[in-house]
Order: C-alpha cells, then sequence, then structure tokens
C-alpha cells in the first residue's frame, strides 16, 4: 500500500491466503495484551517489513503511536529465540513458519494472530498484485493470472503435502523438508477471494492513515480504490465454484499443539529460515 501511495503502478486483483502475521512477546515478559508492548522492544527482521506494518496497526488500533511508544529492534528471524531469551528483546512482530516456530519452542506467547483476532482475521496477507501497464493494455491476460494464481492458492488449501513436494523437489524454498513444509502450509488459510480481499485492502488504508504510516494528506479511501483492480471473470462466485483435484494422501496434514515443534525438532537444518525462501 505505501508503495502504491508514492506511485508505484500496480494493482491488487485477488486474495490469495491468509494467517501469516503474529505480534508474540517473550515468555519470561509480563507482556499478555496488546496494550502491555508500551514502551516495550519489538523485534522485527527489517524496517517496513509485513509484520512491522501489522504490528503498527494493532499497536495503532489501540491507542498507541507506532512511531513513540515503542522500540523497534532489527534482528534477523532465525536469532528471534535466542533475541528473546536474552532480553534483547521483548516481542516480536514475525510471520510463518517462525511464529509457529517460536510457539511450539515455548519461547514466546501470541499476543495478536492475524489467523484468528478479529478484524484481521477474515484479511488476506498475500494477494495477486499485477502491472498496472499490464491490466490498461491487456485486461484479459491480467485475469488470467489472477484466476491461475487464485485456482493455484485453492488448490494448495486442499493439497498442502503434494504443494510442499513441488516446493522441495524443485527447490522452490531452501533448506526445507516435505513433511514441515506441509504441516506449515496447512496451518495457513488457502481460501482465496475477492470481495473480503478488497474490502481488506481498505480497511488496511484507513488504518495505516491512523498508524502514521501514510501521508498526512493521503486519502485512504482514494488510495484503496487507486490499489485496487476489478477484473473480468474475476469474482467470488467463480473461485468457490471451482473445481479442484484432491490427491490422495496429500490433504492437510493433522497435528496436535506441539506436532509443529516436533517436526522442526527433528529437522533443524530446515529451520534456520524461514521455509519459503532463503
Amino acid at each position: 500500500i505505501k508503495p502504491i501511495e508514492k506511485g508505484l503502478d500496480v494493482k491488487i486483483t485477488g486474495g490469495i491466503h491468509g494467517g501469516c502475521l503474529r505480534i508474540q512477546a517473550g515468555v519470561k515478559t509480563n507482556i499478555h495484551k496488546v496494550e502491555d508492548l508500551r514502551g516495550k522492544r519489538i523485534a522485527v527482521s527489517t524496517l517496513g517489513s509485513p509484520p512491522m506494518i501489522f504490528a503498527s496497526r494493532v499497536l495503532a488500533a489501540h491507542g498507541m503511536d507506532p512511531q513513540k511508544d515503542v522500540t523497534w529492534v532489527i534482528y534477523p528471524a532465525d536469532v528471534t529465540q535466542v533475541v528473546l531469551a536474552n532480553g534483547q528483546a521483548d516481542a516480536v512482530a514475525d510471520s510463518e513458519p517462525i511464529g509457529s516456530l517460536l510457539l511450539n519452542s515455548h519461547s514466546v506467547r501470541t499476543v495478536c494472530d492475524q489467523m484468528i483476532d478479529a478484524p484481521y482475521k477474515d484479511e488476506f496477507c498475500c494477494v495477486v498484485v499485477v502491472s498496472g501497464k499490464l491490466v490498461r493494455s491487456n485486461p484479459k491476460i491480467a485475469a488470467k493470472l489472477t484466476r491461475a494464481l487464485m485456482r493455484g492458492s485453492k488448490w494448495v488449501g486442499a493439497n498442502p503435502r503434494a504443494a510442499a513436494a513441488i516446493e522441495v523437489n524443485k527447490r522452490y524454498v531452501s533448506k526445507a523438508d516435505v513433511d514441515l513444509n506441509a504441516a506449515v502450509l496447512t496451518k495457513l488459510r488457502y481460501e482465496p477471494r475477492v470481495g473480503t480481499c478488497r474490502s481488506g485492502v481498505e480497511n488496511q488504508c484507513v488504518e495505516l492513515k491512523e498508524a502514521g504510516i501514510l501521508d498526512r494528506s493521503t486519502d485512504p479511501h482514494a488510495l484503496a480504490a487507486r490499489a485496487w483492480q476489478s477484473l473480468d471473470g474475476v469474482t467470488d462466485d467463480w473461485i468457490i465454484h471451482v473445481p479442484v483435484a484432491r490427491i490422495a494422501g496429500a490433504g492437510p496434514v493433522p497435528l496436535g499443539p506441539d506436532g509443529l515443534g516436533a517436526l522442526a525438532a527433528s529437522h533443524p537444518a530446515c529451520c534456520n529460515k524461514c521455509c519459503f525462501g532463503d
């Protein structure tokens, strides 16, 4: 949203999946709710990252100024557990699979979870973004690309183990294991939609303005309208009725509360970095 505000020529055209983002506090701290974060140090991997933007929105919604009422500290995701244990940060804003790995290692307690906490649980953390030039010059191709990605998302939701096997076998992710990656994919919400994605963009623009991330002069509703592009044939009715093949044995991974942590412990080489990339 911020780059679009600054003139980046792209359009959001559909939602891919939700549930990536969390704010978590170290178990040694007295942080149990969002309001307890005031005056605390929140670790992020990079300034301006999606977890930091999400945390900023949450803080602003609870009456805090993300620029003044917390201190952002920068640490690579793979050292977050040590940083929290050593008291170098009080909390962390992270994304999957880091959030689940920290939770299952009993290093953190969750303060806000995009997967389950309103109003964020219906949002999309990952969306289809199409070149504005392509939308203007060939909207039919833009629509085909969007439909292909949304169909792919629905297929992943039905077949996370098969998707994990493709990722690992094709080396689309680094140092990953099929079982571990399938477990992570199972935890995310692969239910692509159009309407809730568009309303989420509108809500996020409003909250980004309230958090001081957008410029004071920016009209958040006008920005949301500029960021979104409706395309022919890309609708909720279409994606809901798109059939997807269900591969035997490739469905969601049934894991108990400690299941992902046990998988991570059995594959330590896989978990030094996010399973979705370098």
